[in-house]
């Protein structure tokens, strides 16, 4: 059984995103709108088109991420990846970057390259402009200087003909509510980087009542990751963020008791059963091998080969420049015999010499030299291979031509001694496998036991990596709170969970377990969990756009920018409240309006003057 729970890292690589042809069904009779789930940690986009030749479902998913290289060969200049046209991010994390702080984007330079490499990809075709309508999705409670700023990006850098914003939770909610469902709803929306309780009362977003908690997939991640590098310092490098997000994804669970299921896990029985073993990578070759003494004799026949091939790139270097001294002693000698005296000394100073007489010694000691290192070079090119025995070969014989050894082989070779150390040749001993002292595979396996629930806890206890937060079930309470006890009947009667974050198995039978404590007692309440937590917001944004394309609700067009600023909000069904900015009126300052002191001080003037 322990046998069977061994998983292997999958460590896929992202696939290049295609270049989509423009389909004719999105543009005839009029362009179709085009719906983006910009979420923080991957971007999905798509068409909402009823042509049943254009897919429902979208066409891009990617991470919101970017990298700009430092600088391409040949200096062609930056390169800059985006989204799946990175590979792997591992080998790119220290230059990746992501347009969002939290869930609200902020870098919008960063934005105008994702969306560009949505416009690329889905093959949009007009010219100089994007002339599709844009469903956008958009943080809780967005700031209202984000949204200024992309409603700046999209009318004035694509000239888009109108867009509309919506909370992606709110999109979800919409596209999973039957008819059997009441329109108020507590929703529970647990991203990547946030986490939101939302009420919402007939079927519309109380903004006023609405609480984040800063905890997502990400600090999920940096959390095992962190527990892992502690319990395995061997393997730092090898437990990496992808990894831990794959970890959480498929070996992750929550426990509906926590304090019951650590007190499971302390029986053996238990550990063995349930435990998951995650296979890192490792080389066979590492231990447990032995060379044969034909292996050892040619291993070392390399090296010495790899050692004269750099002793003879380091003689014509050598050689190179000290012909380039040569030259340039023989040129002020020149000098001297031309009569050029100015020329001359100017040259013997330029060489740090005092003399003619110095200045011929160092010419001659230099053209010994060079031919020295000629007569080397020619012996190394006619030199036959040296025949490498097993027993320890001395220095002298390893020039097969007499000559003289230079200082430079002997030392390299004295240096890859203990390396070709081997036994003698006339006893001959069988070559066994050494058997490793222990399991090389299991040494490179990392066991998960309590970390499959510890590391989603943190959803109900913050306090686990030191947050001063209060968690999904404080925070549910907290909300329910701020209502009449009718109210709270009608919200908790559809607690909804949708995001990435709320896959978890168990999740919703935490809720459950948490609403029956917090709850009057035989109080009803029904916890409902999305068909596709992570996709149902593009969907539901597409059901939006496909109803509402020719109605002028929801829609900001240019027009509405021009006139009302990009902070501008039409609020729908799936929006934000809109709150416009309203700045308190400055009272003109008269002297009538002052304090009698402040007219009697002005009246007086400077006391320094009157002193």
């Amino acid at each position: 059984a322990a046998a069977g729970l061994v998983f292997q890292f999958r460590d896929a690589r992202w696939l290049p995103d295609p270049v989509l042809g423009p389909s004719p069904a999105v543009r005839t009779p009029q362009p179709v709108p085009l719906v983006i789930d910009n979420g923080s940690f991957q971007a999905r986009a798509g068409w909402a088109c009823s042509d049943p030749e254009v897919p429902g479902e979208p066409l891009l998913r990617f991470r919101s991420l970017a990298a700009r290289s430092r600088g391409a060969r040949g200096g062609a200049g930056t390169e800059t990846q985006v989204g799946n046209d990175l590979g792997s991010p591992e080998p790119l994390r220290w230059l990746l970057r992501s347009p969002f702080d939290r869930n609200v984007p902020v870098q919008l330079e960063l934005q105008e390259l994702l969306f560009d490499h949505i416009f690329q990809r889905l093959g949009v075709s007009s010219q100089g402009c994007v002339d599709h309508p844009i469903v956008l999705t958009e943080a809780v409670c967005n700031p209202l200087y984000s949204r200024q700023m992309m409603s700046e990006l999209l009318f004035e850098c694509y000239q888009v003909p109108k867009v509309s914003y919506g909370v992606d939770s709110m999109y979800s909610f919409h596209h999973n509510t039957r008819q059997d469902w009441p329109c108020n709803s507590l929703i529970v929306s647990s991203g990547y980087q946030c986490t939101h309780v939302l009420p919402v009362l007939e079927g519309r977003l109380d903004a006023k009542n609405c609480k984040r908690i800063n905890l997502g997939g990400c600090q999920a991640a940096v959390y095992l990751q962190r527990l892992l590098q502690l319990k395995y310092p061997g393997h730092f490098a090898a437990i990496t963020l992808s990894r831990m997000e794959e970890i959480l994804h498929e070996h992750s669970y929550i426990a509906e008791d926590y304090i019951e299921e650590l007190q499971k896990w302390r029986s053996p029985e238990y550990y063995e059963s349930n435990v998951h073993k995650m296979q890192l990578p490792f080389s066979s070759k590492l231990l447990g091998t032995t060379l044969t003494s034909e292996e050892k004799q040619e291993r070392r026949q390399q090296q010495l080969r790899r050692l004269q091939e750099l002793n003879a790139r380091r003689r014509e270097e050598k050689l190179q420049l000290d012909q380039e001294r040569l030259d340039r002693l023989l040129y002020v000698q020149e000098l001297l015999e031309d009569g050029q005296m100015d020329q001359f000394h100017k040259g013997l100073v330029e060489l740090n010499m005092d003399s003619a007489e110095e200045l011929q010694s160092y010419i001659h000691k230099l053209s010994l030299a060079i031919e020295q290192t000629k007569q080397k070079i020619l012996q190394a090119e006619v030199s036959i291979e040296v025949d490498v025995v097993d027993s320890k070969p001395e220095t002298l014989d390893l020039d097969p031509l007499g000559s003289e050894q230079s200082l430079e082989d002997v030392e390299s070779i004295h240096e890859f001694e203990p390396l070709f150390a081997e036994e003698q040749p006339d006893v001959e001993k069988p070559v066994t496998t050494v058997e490793p002292v222990f399991n090389l595979a299991e040494y490179h396996q990392l066991f998960l036991g309590t970390e499959r629930i510890r590391v989603p806890e943190i959803l109900f206890q913050p306090s686990l990596i030191g947050e001063e937060q209060a968690g999904i079930a404080e925070t549910m309470q907290y909300v329910l709170d701020r209502y009449p006890k009718e109210q709270q009947a009608l919200l908790v009667q559809n607690v909804f969970l949708t995001g990435g974050n709320t896959m978890y198995p168990g999740l919703k039978a935490r809720i459950q377990k948490e609403l029956l404590e917090m709850r009057p007692f035989q109080s009803s309440f029904q916890v409902h969990l999305a068909s596709n937590p992570i996709l149902d917001a593009w969907y539901g944004a597409r059901d939006w756009a496909l109803e509402y394309v020719n109605h002028e609700e929801g829609w900001i067009t240019r027009k509405d920018y021009e006139e009302k600023g990009g902070e501008y909000l039409k609020e729908h069904c799936a929006s934000n409240v809109f709150v416009p900015i309203r700045l308190p009126k400055q009272a003109p300052r008269t002297t009538e309006t002052l304090a009698p002191s402040k007219v009697l001080a002005a009246s007086i003037g400077n006391p320094c003057d009157l002193a």
